[in-house]
């Protein structure tokens, strides 16, 4: 099944930013969605924007049953679900000596299990229809590391790690995207709660940002191969950015 018309897509973190606008493009391209978020109101307002075969949840992904429910909901609806879009995160970035332990487990738990617990929801699924497609947001984080990002890279080099060996596993019954975004125009930098950081951050995305257009570009793309083509990387960063 190529192309993107009649495909069952299930989005994380759908309700602003990259998932919002991956969810925008997939629905003018004749996808089936199923969205995702803890902000359940704008994803009310998402689904009536896009109208059509669109359904929503709440879903935090660090509860491994919000992601069983995601899945299920799109089975419910749709009878199927053809590619899961892992794309919920969190970046509360912060030098290390600021000892913000709790914003550390939060990237922990949102970044590397929230993708884990997507996984774990949609691979017997995906094995039973003998398959799906895995995509993964990840951040370009994952092969460079800076100061004020050491956790936040860590994750995101632990995304890449999972997200290979999914790949491996897979023996052409799915297929596994990770897309490693650069600077792009969301709220990143409202995340962190050290005022210096959130200032720098935010003065480099108003310089150099790139629109989530361009993201959800990218997962289209992915999407729309060819079932024995499996887009394994793709990096989408500003010109600009260094």
């Amino acid at each position: 099944m190529s192309g993107i018309n009649g495909k069952v897509v299930a989005i994380t973190g759908a309700s602003s930013g990259i998932g919002e606008a991956t969810a925008r493009l997939l629905a003018k391209q004749g996808a089936r969605l199923v969205l995702g978020a803890r902000r359940e109101d704008r994803l009310a307002n998402l689904v009536e924007e896009i109208g059509g075969d669109a359904v929503h949840t709440r879903t935090d992904v660090t509860r491994p049953e919000d992601l069983r429910a995601l899945v299920a909901l799109a089975r419910e609806r749709f009878g199927r679900l053809d590619v899961l879009v892992s794309n919920a995160g969190a970046g509360p970035i912060s030098p290390l000596d600021d000892l913000r332990v709790d914003e550390w487990n939060e990237m922990v738990d949102v970044n590397i299990k929230g993708v884990l617990h997507g996984i774990a929801a949609a691979l017997p699924v995906f094995c039973e229809q003998q398959a799906g497609h895995f995509v993964t947001t990840a951040s370009t984080a994952a092969f460079t590391v800076v100061p004020t990002m050491a956790v936040y890279a860590g994750t995101k080099v632990a995304v890449r790690a999972i997200c290979e060996g999914l790949r491996q596993e897979s023996n052409g019954v799915f297929r596994v995207t990770t897309v490693f975004p650069g600077f792009v125009h969301t709220d990143f930098a409202e995340a962190s709660s050290n005022p210096d950081v959130r200032a720098r951050i935010s003065a480099m995305r108003d310089e150099i940002a790139i629109s989530p257009d361009a993201i959800a570009r990218a997962v289209a793309f992915a999407i729309e191969q060819p079932a024995d083509v499996d887009v394994n990387e793709v990096v989408v960063r500003p010109a600009a950015q260094g």
